[in-house]
């Protein structure tokens, strides 16, 4: 099948570095939002300047330096899909990416974790295309390899309660059918996203650290499909309060890196 085809020449005929240039002062440590309207509250919030910008056919993505507890970060707005969002970050690593701490909503397959309870996931069920040209074929491939614990503690500090397990990474949420659900229950999957175990394997590719946690949204565990806080801006401060969290995160990196 083309996905065992997989190449281990790490150099290829078109490199990100051919299409975007080291950054002066560019931050280490980017933190990445997927909601639109989240991601520009964060942003104002915050006080963002724009220091990059990435481009595509869908237009131009803005990079913004932010200030947070006295350290500089970058923020970024993730786009859909492992293509995408791989590819996207693909051009970020060039400027001076060293570390990627990515905040993501997800459906749940247990219906146990509540609305906008927190996931981290600690493997990822390899059902998209993406990551394969960044890693031997295989079934599952190991997520969020560091800053585990860092982020229990921040969890902890903050008083959120978190779940921690497998997630299903999928490119077609319009195919997460009846038998496929079942399937990655068995698998031991607790929640579906789009981008995970893709992201993973091309920042195992590249070099650079990755975090992901999820904070969970419609509910697939369930005799009908209920939508729970999904869509649009239904609890949209209790979600800024959640992505917010990265920032903690990265700040106890920075601290402990110092």
């Amino acid at each position: 099948m083309l996905l065992e085809e997989f190449d281990y020449d790490k150099s290829a005929v078109i490199e990100p570095w051919f299409v975007h240039q080291p950054v002066e002062d560019f931050p280490e440590t980017v933190i990445s939002i997927f909601h639109h309207t989240l991601f520009q509250r964060i942003a104002e919030f915050l006080g963002g300047t724009k220091i990059a910008e990435t481009k595509d056919v869908d237009g131009h993505w803005p990079v913004y330096a932010v200030q947070y507890k006295g350290h500089r970060f970058a923020l970024y707005k993730a786009r859909l899909g492992a293509p995408a969002c791989v590819g996207c970050f693909e051009d970020i690593i060039p400027m001076g990416a060293k570390r990627i701490i990515l905040l993501g909503n997800c459906g749940v397959l247990d219906r146990s974790i509540e609305d906008c309870g927190i996931i981290i996931p600690t493997r990822a069920i390899r059902d998209e295309g993406t990551s394969y040209h960044y890693a031997p074929a295989s079934d599952y491939i190991d997520v969020n390899k560091k800053y585990i614990p860092e982020f229990i503690q921040v969890l902890e500090e903050c008083g959120y309660p978190y779940v921690m397990g497998t997630t299903w990474t999928t490119d077609a949420f319009y195919r997460e059918t009846r038998g496929k659900v079942a399937k990655r229950k068995q698998m031991g999957a607790i929640c579906v996203e789009m981008e995970c175990s893709a992201m993973q394997a091309m920042c195992d590719f590249r070099g650079v650290d990755f975090f992901q946690f999820l904070y969970a949204g419609d509910n697939l565990d369930h005799s009908t499909w209920d939508p729970r806080s999904l869509s649009g801006t239904f609890r949209l401060d209790d979600k800024e309060k959640i992505a917010m969290l990265a920032f903690e995160l990265a700040v106890k990196i920075e601290e402990e890196r110092q």
